[in-house]
C-alpha cells in the first residue's frame, strides 16, 4: 500500500506590501481609518492549496494610526484597547470555505483584550507569482465586519442629535502579500 505525503508549506508576510486597517464611522456621518503599523502573519498549507491553510495573525496594538495623536492615544488606553494589559490582537482561523475560483470565506476566532469571538472575513486571492528575484509569493485581500463592544470596547458619548459618536461597527480591511519560506 502506497501514502502519500503532502508538503507542508510556510508562507511568511512580506510586511513591506502588506497593509491591516479599519473604518469606523465618526458622529454618524463619515468613516475614521486607521491602520496597524505592526503586525505578523504565518500561514501553513499542504503544498500550494491555501484551502488547507492554518493562519496566525497578530498586531501590536501599540502601532495603531488614526492619523491624530490624540485620538490614537484615546485608543491605547483603558476606554479602548488598554495596550498597558493586552498589547496584542490575534486572529487564528478554523476553516476557509471556497465559494469560487478567487473567493473564499475565512472562518476564526479574533481575539482583542480579553474576549476572543468567532468571525467570518471575505477572502480575494490574487495569485501566485515570482518575484524579480526568485521569491514565491502569495496576494490576499481580506475585509470583513465586527461589533466593537463584543469585544469590550465599549467607550462612546450621545450626540445632541441622537446617535453615538462612534459606531458599534468596524470594518476591518487587509492587503496581505505572503513570501514562501525556502
Amino acid at each position: 500500500m502506497e501514502t502519500q505525503t503532502t508538503t507542508k508549506t510556510i508562507w511568511n508576510l512580506d510586511a513591506t506590501h502588506s497593509e491591516v486597517g479599519f473604518k469606523v464611522k465618526h458622529m454618524m456621518i463619515t468613516n475614521v481609518s486607521g491602520s496597524f503599523g505592526k503586525f505578523d502573519v504565518t500561514v501553513q498549507t499542504e503544498g500550494d492549496d491555501f484551502r488547507t491553510a492554518n493562519i496566525d495573525f497578530s498586531a501590536e496594538l501599540d502601532s495603531i494610526s488614526t492619523g491624530n495623536g490624540d485620538r490614537d492615544n484615546h485608543l491605547k488606553s483603558g476606554d479602548f484597547f488598554d495596550t498597558a494589559k493586552y498589547p496584542r490582537l490575534g486572529f487564528r482561523s478554523t476553516k476557509l470555505v471556497k465559494k469560487d475560483d478567487g473567493s473564499f470565506t475565512l472562518h476564526g476566532d479574533l481575539t482583542i483584550r480579553d474576549v476572543t469571538k468567532p468571525v467570518k472575513l471575505d477572502v480575494e486571492f490574487g495569485g501566485i507569482a515570482k518575484d524579480p528575484w526568485g521569491n514565491e509569493k502569495s496576494g490576499f485581500t481580506i475585509t470583513g465586519k465586527i461589533n466593537r463592544t463584543d469585544f469590550n470596547l465599549n467607550w462612546n458619548a450621545a450626540l445632541e442629535t441622537g446617535g453615538v459618536l462612534v459606531s458599534e461597527e468596524v470594518k476591518l480591511y487587509a492587503e496581505v502579500q505572503l513570501i514562501k519560506k525556502a
